[in-house]
């Protein structure tokens, strides 16, 4: 029938779309539906959107398989070839040449990656309800059934939830999600530096908590500075000069004087991980399964791994002929990425809480386990290796 599908995906950002070219590669037929229409392809002389991604390189090839990499690469995409992390009493560096690579990674807007996706989802096979949105939803044995605003409805073997933190699908699942409040608010602006920022990644952390700053095509920095909720709306509410000195300030003026280009966002910051990655004929992936704090940037990366481990499993079922829907098949998924996002999750905010403590003595055990670990020669390169993917 016109409107029975094998996969529903739920979500036509990053994650999803990933999710349904992916899908549709393999042979099912999917079908994607979004709030949101799709997006047009992105120029190179539009502003930079303020929402940016540090892509890995196990991202990278996922794009790649997909052919949207060659577009993204075509707008802007900034490599970083370097790392530094530190704080009052430690450093650690981080070099691609370390591992014989060309870079550790690229910063991608959020806008450049949805483009260049969407126009891989026009060339494909996959049925688009944009704009639409899931207003009702049915899972049962046999199948599930979609009611959608536009469309009616549809059938499908099995939905993927690929609607963000907040996922009205899960909701309507029941799937609860278990909140970590980190008690901080992340600030997020374009800025611009007194020195090149020499394709480097760095974070400093401070006592309220990490600021990051990410190189962009362009030459400016994307900073994401989490700082507690007071800090943040102080901060918010000084003039570009003062916020630039204090910026300056807290990045210990390793790029010279800094001064903010856009307007400044804050977003409170709060980890989720869902009781469970999968329901009846539904499966959760990226931000609909579970956020991390984005002190190390991992959070898109992840979220593609779930994609990229779905993929395997369902093109794994597909092969031998089992129905996608079924529980045996999804908890191949679940086992795989569950255990790993809760590590990573719970490994991200310990290294929050343990550079925020004031505990005695702390800090100078910090320091010496920074300084140790940079000159841990194949222990750090083999980090470097499995932060790239």
């Amino acid at each position: 029938m016109k409107n029975d599908y094998d996969i529903a995906v739920i979500g036509a950002g990053p994650i999803g779309a990933a999710s349904a070219l992916g899908l549709a590669r393999t042979g099912y037929r999917v079908a994607l539906v979004d709030a949101h229409p799709l997006k047009d392809p992105v120029s190179t002389d539009e502003p930079l959107d303020l929402r940016v991604f540090a892509v890995s390189r196990a991202s990278r090839r996922l794009f790649q398989q997909l052919d949207a990499w060659p577009a993204m690469a075509a707008v802007r995409v900034s490599p970083y070839r370097h790392m530094t992390v530190w704080d009052a009493h430690g450093r650690v560096e981080f070099d691609a040449a370390d591992v014989a690579e060309a870079e550790l990674g690229h910063i991608v807007e959020n806008r450049v990656i949805q483009a260049a996706l969407h126009q891989q989802l026009r060339e494909s096979s996959i049925d688009c309800f944009l704009p639409d949105r899931l207003e009702r939803l049915s899972l049962e044995p046999s199948g599930a059934l979609l009611g959608l605003a536009r469309a009616g409805r549809l059938r499908a073997r099995l939905v993927v939830a690929a609607d963000g933190g907040a996922s009205p699908t899960r909701e309507m699942a029941g799937i609860d999600v278990r909140p970590v409040d980190h008690e901080q608010v992340a600030l997020v602006a374009h800025i611009r530096s007194e020195k090149p920022h020499g394709e480097t990644a760095r974070q400093r952390f401070l006592e309220t908590g990490p600021l990051a700053l990410l190189p962009l095509a362009d030459g400016r920095c994307s900073i994401v500075w989490s700082t507690t909720p007071a800090e943040a709306e102080r901060l918010r509410g000084l003039s570009p000069e003062q916020f630039g000195r204090e910026l300056t300030l807290a990045s210990d003026g390793v790029l010279g004087s800094l001064m903010p280009d856009t307007e400044v966002v804050g977003f409170p910051l709060c980890s989720r991980q869902a009781e469970r990655y999968i329901d009846e004929r539904l499966v959760l992936v990226g931000d609909a399964a579970h956020t991390v704090h984005p002190l190390a940037g991992l959070g898109m990366n992840l979220g593609l791994k779930d994609v990229a481990e779905l993929h395997r499993v369902l093109a794994r079922a597909r092969d031998r002929g089992h129905d996608s829907g079924e529980r045996t098949v999804l908890r191949r998924y679940e086992r795989a990425r569950r255990p790993d996002n809760q590590f990573m999750l719970h490994t991200l905010d310990g290294i929050n809480r343990l550079f925020r403590s004031d505990a005695p003595g702390l800090d100078l055990l910090r320091g010496w386990g920074m300084r140790l670990f940079d000159h841990s020669g194949p222990i750090k390169r083999e980090v470097i290796r499995r932060a790239m993917g």
